[in-house]
């Protein structure tokens, strides 16, 4: 499995989403995306990829998109390209 449909899972199954829902998505974007919602996220995406988020990431991790955006910086190394 690629990082990418890793990540895209993480969403899909912590939401309760499809697929065609993630572009675009930001938090309290959906009912489900809410305080609790993005820490159980965050714990799913530190778990999936033997990460550990800084606070300030936590923090700016306020869409789909910005999300693979932090977990691509260099301090992570997730390659969503491969």
């Amino acid at each position: 499995m690629s990082n990418l449909e890793k990540y895209n899972k993480i969403f899909i199954s912590t939401f309760e989403i499809k697929a065609e829902e993630l572009e675009g998505l930001n938090y309290q974007g959906i009912s489900a995306w809410d305080s609790v919602g993005h820490m159980s996220l965050i714990s799913s995406l530190e778990n999936a990829f033997d990460i550990m988020f800084d606070t300030m990431d936590v923090i700016d991790f306020s869409s789909y998109e910005k999300g693979k955006e932090i977990l691509s910086k260099e301090e992570y190394g997730i390659d969503f390209n491969a």
